[in-house]
C-alpha cells in the first residue's frame, strides 16, 4: 500500500473515531456549546479538549444521525475495495432526497472540516485539495462548507489571524444560501444538476476532508485565533510587499522582454533589501521573532520544473521549501515577510515562463509527431535552472554590497536566522527526504529557449542598483 493511501486511512480511521465518540459522549458537545469547556471556539461539534457533562436528550432518528452513520459506513471502507466503496457512497448520496438533508450536511461537513483544522489544513489547502482529487465542483461545494462553518466563530470573539481572514477574502467565502434547509435547492440550481449529482459530490468531497492526513500547523485554526501559536504579519511589512506586488503585476503584463527584466529587478531588490534590514531590525532590538510558512500550489503538468522554480525563489530570499508531491503543493518555511515575498516572486516568474510558452506554440518533428510536452517539460527545466543561477549569484551580490555598508556583523545575523529556518524545516518535516526528482530533460530546443527565457526574465544591473 502506498504512503498516500496509508495516510488516508488513517486520517479516515481518526475522524471516524472521533464522530462516534461525538456521539457516545453527547454530553461533550452540549456542555461546550453552552460554555461547559472544550475547545473554545463555540463550534459544539469540536471534539478537541475537555468538557462539561450536559446529557442529550434522546428521541428517534433524524436525518443528520442517518447521515453520520452513512458516512462512517463510507470512511470505513478501504478505497482498495472500490465495489464497496462505491456502494457506500450510493447508499450515503440517496439521503439526499430525504427533506432536511441541507441542515445535516452543512452540521456533519462541519464536524468534519473542525477536526481538518486541527489537522493543520487551511481554507485555501482544503479548495485547492477538493479541485486537484476531484472536480471544480467540489471546490465550490468546500468553499460552501467553509463559509458555513465559519458561523460558528462569532465576531465578537478574538478575530481570526490576518492571514486566515485573507484565505477566506480571496475564495469568496459566504452564506448565501440564507435558511441551511434552502440549501440543497440553491446549490443543485447553481450547479445546474440534480439533487442525486450533487449528493454525490457531497459525499466524495467529506469522504476525501476525511482522509486528509496531518499536515504542519502553521497559523492558528480559527478556535485558536489570538493564542500567539503561530507568527503573524506586521502592519510594517505590508507596504513593501504591496509594492513587490505592483512591481510583478507590471512585470508581467508588459509585451517589453527588457521593461519586465527591469521590474522584476526591481521586485527582486526590494525583497532583499527588507530582508536584510528586517534581520538587523530584530538583532538590535532582540526580538527573537521565528520563522513561519506558507503553502504554494503546484498544479500539473510539469511538477518538478515548477517546484524546482519555485526552491530556486525561496533560495535566493533566504527560505527553504519542502514539496509534498502528493498533496500537491510546497510549504516554503522563512520569516514572514521572504516566505510571502517568495510566494509573489515565483508566481510572477511562473507566468512570465507560461506566457513565453504560449508564443511558442506547439512543436512538431519533421515527421508531424507531436513533442509539445517534451519542448515545454524542457523548457521549464531550463528556465528554472538558469532562474536558480541568476538569482543565486544576486543574492551572493547582494550581501556583499550590504556587508560593505553595514560591516562583518551582517553576517552572523544572516546565519543565525538560516539556522532558525533549518531548525523550524527539521520541527516541521520529521521525515523530510531529499529526493525532488531527476532532471527529465529530452527536447534540446526546449532546453535553449527555456534558458533564454530566464535569460531575459532577471536581475541585470541589480547589484549596482543596490549601492
Amino acid at each position: 500500500m502506498g504512503k498516500r493511501n496509508q495516510e488516508r486511512r488513517r486520517a479516515k480511521k481518526k475522524q471516524r473515531d472521533a464522530r462516534q465518540r461525538t456521539r457516545a459522549e453527547q454530553e461533550h458537545a452540549f456542555g461546550a456549546a453552552f460554555g461547559f469547556g472544550g475547545c473554545d471556539c463555540g463550534d459544539p461539534f469540536c471534539g478537541v479538549g475537555g468538557g462539561a457533562s450536559v446529557p442529550r436528550p434522546r428521541g428517534p432518528r433524524t436525518v443528520g444521525d442517518l447521515f453520520d452513520e452513512a458516512m462512517d459506513e463510507v470512511c470505513a471502507v478501504p478505497l482498495a475495495d472500490t465495489a464497496r466503496h462505491e456502494a457506500a457512497l450510493e447508499r450515503a448520496a440517496a439521503l439526499f432526497a430525504k427533506a432536511g438533508m441541507g441542515r445535516a450536511v452543512l452540521a456533519a461537513g462541519g464536524e468534519v472540516l473542525h477536526e481538518v483544522w486541527h489537522r493543520g489544513w487551511q481554507p485555501a489547502d482544503v479548495v485547492r485539495a477538493a479541485r486537484r482529487e476531484l472536480k471544480a465542483r467540489h471546490g465550490r461545494l468546500a468553499a460552501d462548507l467553509i463559509a458555513a462553518e465559519h458561523r460558528a466563530y462569532p465576531s465578537s470573539a478574538t478575530p481570526l489571524d490576518e492571514r486566515w481572514a485573507a484565505q477566506l477574502a480571496a475564495l469568496s467565502t459566504e452564506s448565501w444560501w440564507g435558511d441551511d434547509d434552502a440549501y440543497l435547492t440553491g446549490a443543485a440550481a447553481r450547479e445546474k444538476c440534480e439533487p442525486a449529482v450533487l449528493g454525490r459530490a457531497w459525499v466524495e468531497l467529506l469522504d476525501l476532508l476525511s482522509g486528509l492526513p496531518e499536515i504542519p500547523q502553521l497559523m492558528p485554526p480559527p478556535c485558536e485565533a489570538g493564542s500567539g501559536a503561530a507568527p503573524r504579519v506586521s502592519g510594517t511589512e505590508a507596504p513593501m510587499l504591496a509594492k513587490v506586488r505592483g512591481l510583478l503585476a507590471k512585470a508581467e503584463s508588459t509585451e517589453f522582454p527588457e521593461e519586465a527584466e527591469a521590474l522584476t529587478a526591481k521586485a527582486q531588490q526590494l525583497m532583499a533589501q527588507h530582508s536584510i534590514d528586517a534581520a538587523l531590525l530584530d538583532a538590535e532590538q532582540d526580538t527573537r521573532q521565528v520563522p513561519g510558512g506558507v503553502r504554494v500550489g503546484v498544479d500539473a503538468p510539469y511538477e518538478e520544473p515548477k517546484a524546482h522554480l519555485l526552491q530556486a525563489a525561496a533560495g535566493a530570499n533566504r527560505c527553504r521549501t519542502v514539496w509534498s508531491r502528493h498533496l500537491g503543493f510546497s510549504t516554503v518555511v522563512g520569516f514572514a515577510s521572504d516566505a510571502q515575498a517568495v510566494e509573489l516572486l515565483y508566481t510572477s516568474l511562473l507566468v512570465q515562463a507560461q506566457s513565453a510558452l504560449q508564443a511558442a506554440g506547439s512543436r512538431t518533428h519533421r515527421d508531424g509527431a507531436s513533442h509539445t510536452r517534451s519542448y515545454r517539460q524542457s523548457f521549464l527545466w531550463a528556465y528554472a535552472t538558469r532562474i536558480a543561477d541568476r538569482l543565486s549569484r544576486a543574492t551572493d551580490e547582494t550581501t556583499e554590497a550590504a556587508r560593505e555598508d553595514h560591516g562583518p556583523g551582517l553576517l552572523p545575523v544572516l546565519a543565525s536566522r538560516a539556522r532558525a529556518v533549518d531548525g523550524q524545516v527539521d520541527e516541521w518535516f520529521t521525515d523530510l527526504s531529499y529526493n525532488l526528482g531527476e532532471t527529465h530533460v529530452r527536447d534540446q530546443e526546449g532546453w535553449a529557449h527555456g534558458t533564454a527565457a530566464a535569460n531575459r526574465a532577471q536581475l541585470r544591473g541589480r547589484a549596482e542598483t543596490l549601492r
